[in-house]
């Protein structure tokens, strides 16, 4: 019994993370990927965030030239960092 519950546990922990980052992506109009693992949010009132590789949120230059997967390069509006923060945080409390 307590196996199957420790396996229960583990399988829901592990999927967490898939969630946490939910509120940021139904609220942002647009996610890029970016070609050094990370991911460009781009908020309905044009400003941008951006996660690094790990999901972290991340500092955002004012003017700072991104490039996507594709090879498209973007030019930064916005540092949102405290917004991205929030959102990714939302639904996680003690």
């Amino acid at each position: 019994m307590i196996r199957k519950f420790n396996i229960l546990v583990l399988s829901l922990a592990a999927t967490l993370p898939a969630f946490a980052m939910d509120a940021a992506q139904s609220e942002a109009k647009q996610t890029v990927p970016l070609v050094n693992g990370e991911t460009l949010y781009v908020f309905k009132d044009g400003n941008m965030a951006k996660t690094n590789q790990f999901g972290r949120t991340a500092y955002l230059a004012k003017g700072e030239v991104v490039q996507s997967v594709d090879g498209q390069k973007i030019s930064t509006v916005g540092n949102e960092v405290a917004r991205l923060d929030i959102l990714a945080r939302k639904g996680h409390h003690n």
